[in-house]
């Protein structure tokens, strides 16, 4: 059972990772956020570079490096990075869970594998293991 209160994430934040995953569909797309006092404010999207994209996702690290840097320049603190799945559900693969190197970060996961709607959960993964986060959409 979840006990934790939910995540907030700005309307405009959440359209735009829909967004993303839209116009590039065969793909996994990923990037991070960052926020500042613990509210989300700029999303920064970055090429995968998975040797393959359509069920992998692998940030480029000179493009993940710059992200950190205009976070830092804008004050603001790593919050969640963010995939797509375009064929299958919206929950941590074994991959994802295996390869994490950030278990503080939120991880948000985006599937294009529903009809007409599309779907955004979050995620804290640690130690092999995966905990649901409950996401709430706000228009701050």
């Amino acid at each position: 059972m979840i006990t934790k209160a939910p995540i907030k994430i700005p309307r405009k934040i959440t359209n735009q990772l829909l967004h993303l995953a839209q116009i590039s569909p065969n793909i996994e797309i990923c990037g991070l956020i960052g926020s500042k006092n613990g509210f989300p404010t700029h999303c920064y999207p970055i090429k995968n570079v998975a040797k393959f994209p359509e069920s992998n996702f692998l940030l480029d690290s000179s493009q993940q490096i710059s992200a950190m840097k205009s976070m830092r320049d804008l004050g603001e603190h790593f919050f969640a990075i963010y995939h797509s799945h375009p064929t299958a559900p919206a929950l941590p693969s074994a991959e994802d869970i295996n390869l994490t190197s950030y278990p503080d970060a939120l991880h948000l996961i985006i599937s294009l594998n529903t009809k007409g709607i599309l779907e955004m959960r979050g995620f804290k993964i640690h130690e092999n293991t995966s905990l649901e986060m409950p996401l709430t959409m706000n228009d701050d």
